[in-house]
């Protein structure tokens, strides 16, 4: 059965009329959500901890900061938008205190609330709107006057009134716009992890250096292997998000698409297909999330370590290098355009 798609038709921003929405946070998506929901004539505050570097950030596009247990009895939804592991101690300390019926807890992801890290009253609506791209595309979509796709999910409505706030909020960051698709927590958060994990990122990235390192490691120029394993991707990916597969397939070579459909199951086979079935296992009992969890409760050091290890692959230098030389590709400092919650 098909899943119902919601659009601007089906939801009212007048539902947000007279309420204050308090953003918790004001990083990647709590930036977004917080500058279209103004831009949409919402009442929004900022909630913060008193040294957040994002304070002043968050005061020049306008927004009146607050304290996050200020911004928590102001607001009539809060929306809690920092990240995972951080959630349950800024909760604890900020945020259950003060929650009161009547109110709503929006979440754009489902970990906390599926994995248990908080406990909810049961006297607060609890909904998830959840963008199905980062921060910095959902704030420029906007802009264009287009939307990023979104999820809902509803886990407690004792005001009987929580879908039509996802809703609304999902309208005024432009969601309804390309449409919206109800869902559970536990789907979300579930489908989500195992997407970044197995695909988005962690396959993708993964793949693309293999390839690059295969390629250097054949004697040929890492130019090369940039343009063919990196550089090219977005090409592709492109004329699969316009077409699907097979519109991809239908718009390269015939020689593209014999080594696509003879090779590509020989790399991509079924052991691959093992290991993507192992992680959404270690999804679903919670073990990524306790090892994630214990990883951030210790300072990250594996994590630091990584993502260090990664930053200074030769793919990241020659990529640099090559992007320089084409003053007509749009680049965007990403890390130093948004301010995190810290």
């Amino acid at each position: 059965m098909a899943a119902k798609i919601y659009t601007d038709k089906d939801a009212d921003l007048g539902v947000l009329k007279g309420k204050t929405c308090a953003v918790i946070g004001f990083g990647s998506q709590g930036h977004a959500h917080a500058l279209n929901l103004k831009d949409s004539g919402v009442k929004v505050i900022i909630g913060l901890y008193a040294k957040s570097k994002s304070r002043a950030v968050a005061e020049e596009y306008g927004f009146k900061v607050m304290d996050t247990a200020d911004a928590v009895k102001a607001a009539d939804v809060i929306f809690i938008a920092t990240p995972d592991t951080k959630i349950a101690g800024i909760f604890n300390k900020d945020i259950l205190p003060h929650l009161e019926k009547g109110k709503t807890l929006l979440f754009s992801h489902g970990f906390a609330v599926h994995f248990k890290t908080i406990e909810l009253p049961d006297f607060v609506n609890v909904i998830m709107v959840a963008p199905k791209g980062p921060g910095h595309i959902v704030r420029r979509q906007f802009i264009e006057g287009k939307g990023v796709p979104s999820l809902i999910a509803i886990e407690q409505n004792p005001g009987r009134d929580a879908k039509k706030i996802a809703l609304a909020w999902s309208k005024g960051i432009g969601g309804t716009r390309a449409g919206t698709f109800q869902t559970t927590f536990k789907e979300e958060t579930e489908t989500d992890l195992f997407g970044e994990q197995t695909v988005l990122c962690g396959g993708v990235s993964q793949l693309i250096t293999a390839g690059f390192e295969v390629l250097v490691e054949a004697g040929y120029q890492p130019e090369m292997a940039y343009f063919e394993c990196l550089h090219e991707l977005k090409l592709t990916v492109d004329l699969i998000n316009e077409s699907g597969i097979s519109g991809m397939r239908f718009s390269i070579s015939d020689t593209a698409e014999w080594g696509d459909v003879k090779t590509g199951p020989t790399i991509i086979d079924a052991s691959v297909k093992k290991k993507m079935e192992r992680a959404l296992k270690n999804i679903q009992s919670g073990k990524f999330a306790k090892e994630w969890i214990k990883e951030s409760d210790d300072n990250c050091p594996n994590f630091k370590a990584l993502r260090k290890e990664g930053e200074q692959h030769q793919i990241e230098k020659v990529g640099k290098r090559l992007r320089n030389l084409m003053p007509w590709l749009k680049k965007r400092d990403i890390k130093g355009s948004q301010a995190s919650y810290s």
